[in-house]
């Protein structure tokens, strides 16, 4: 591909995990709001939680995630009781009256939780809220972590996804990154999760790392295919340290640039693609009869804090520090701070700190966003069914950008407009035309490629 076409889109640009992206969330909305929007969520209506675990026994040099490392287990327990503070106070408010179809423990490290603290969670969770028999329960798991124990007590809070972070298997792109895990370990958790009758395995790996080669991508993908995951995530590396100071342990000059970027990238993307598994939105892949591929291809792929999700809940509640969730009304956020969080939720608070109040116009730009997140396109007749003659400056829009387009990346199909082949390694900053929040503010986002 033409390095000055790479270029020209590599410009950082979100994610677009959201939108309003997180950057654009503000104090207005408080503790108060947010106990407003879950006393009005209605009897039976569908709910997720995120469970929010923000410690590792290890701090991972690459990670942009809300955790600190710890090597006592003291903060953990202490977190624990106010984490169940909040789930007592969140289902007193809205508990009884919702139907919860899926539970995602995140961090840090779940995993770094003792066998009997991750079933008292399990349970804890299963009393304030009803959860619907075929609710899907996924773990991050960390392998570094894993015992016989722990990997009984994920099968007794009822695990049905497992996920694991490879990164890449190379020992020296490894140590670069302070994340040493081998294959071997890597392999004993999927065997061990798989002999427990975990029906679905995701495994994560990253390109755009500190001495990483296309030889050494090649040699991680071919590996984590032996071990046939139903989900694959190919994660560009994020580098952030205006953020995230712990990044700063990596040398800037030993990343790759935006051109060697997407060719690892692509050359992953092959060997998956050989391998049998289809493609799902941008930088996830599937087994053809996963759940994930299945809502590819009908085009009900949604996505969210995790990723491109099946899930099609009316609220995301997120638990924990720093976690976000997503209510009809908008968006809200807990405080960060570990110690901060305590205090509210433990004083019998929500430890709300910021959000953002979805207007019709965010809801209208959101969904086109998703759509060509998720789908690569976006219809123009049901952009109008949805949301009416509002939709008509927002297709004006789109117009202008097909018509517009000397790249070949973007045009108008018919009723439809769609990223095209070309243009689909660069699908974030085509979305990022759609963003009337962009460029307020201070954020800084990593690069697109």
């Amino acid at each position: 591909m033409d390095g000055t076409l790479v270029e020209r889109y590599a410009a950082p640009v979100p994610r677009y995990t959201s939108y309003p992206t997180a950057p654009h969330f503000n104090a207005a909305i408080s503790a108060t709001t947010y106990g407003s929007w879950l006393r009005a969520l209605p009897k039976g209506a569908t709910a997720s939680l995120y469970v929010h675990i923000p410690y590792c026994d290890r701090l991972c040099w690459f990670c942009a995630c809300h955790t600190k490392q710890t090597r006592r287990y003291d903060p953990v327990a202490r977190y624990l009781t106010a984490l169940n503070a909040e789930i007592a106070t969140v289902a007193a408010l809205c508990g009884s009256r919702l139907n919860i179809k899926a539970v995602h423990f995140g961090g840090g490290s779940p995993t770094m939780l003792t066998a009997d603290d991750l079933i008292l969670l399990g349970c804890r969770l299963r009393e304030k809220f009803s959860f619907a028999r075929d609710a899907e329960i996924s773990v991050e798991i960390d392998p570094n972590d894993m015992d016989e124990p722990r990997f009984d007590a994920l099968a007794a809070i009822g695990m049905t996804r497992a996920s694991l972070g490879v990164q890449d298997f190379d020992e020296r792109v490894q140590k670069t990154i302070n994340r040493e895990q081998s294959f071997e370990q890597t392999k004993a958790v999927v065997d061990a999760v798989r002999a427990r009758g975990v029906r679905s395995v995701n495994l994560d790996m990253l390109y755009g790392l500190p001495h990483q080669t296309l030889d050494s991508i090649a040699a991680t993908t071919e590996k984590l295919l032996s071990l046939r995951p139903d989900r694959i995530a190919l994660f560009g590396y994020a580098h952030v340290p205006w953020l995230k100071k712990h990044q700063t342990m990596i040398d800037d000059a030993l990343l790759p640039d935006a051109a060697a970027r997407l060719e690892q990238s692509e050359a992953a993307m092959r060997l998956i693609l050989e391998a049998g598994y289809e493609a799902v939105g941008m930088d996830h892949f599937a087994l053809p009869g996963d759940s994930l591929a299945v809502a590819a291809r009908a085009g009900t792929l949604r996505r969210n804090f995790q990723g491109y999700t099946t899930d099609q809940a009316d609220a995301l509640i997120g638990l924990g520090a720093s976690s976000i969730g997503l209510l009809p009304h908008g968006y809200v956020q807990n405080m960060p701070a570990t110690g901060e969080y305590e205090r509210r939720v433990l004083a019998g608070g929500l430890a709300t700190v910021r959000g953002f109040a979805l207007s019709n116009a965010d809801r209208m730009r959101g969904w086109v966003i998703e759509r060509l997140m998720c789908d690569f396109a976006f219809s123009r007749c049901e952009l109008l069914s949805r949301f009416g003659e509002a939709a008509r400056a927002v297709i004006a829009e789109a117009e202008l950008l097909a018509a517009g387009d000397r790249d070949g990346v973007f045009a108008r199909s018919g009723n439809r407009f769609v990223v095209t082949e070309r243009g689909k390694p660069f699908v974030r900053s085509i979305a990022a035309h759609f963003d009337a929040h962009l460029g307020q503010g201070s954020a800084r986002h990593s690069v697109a490629v």
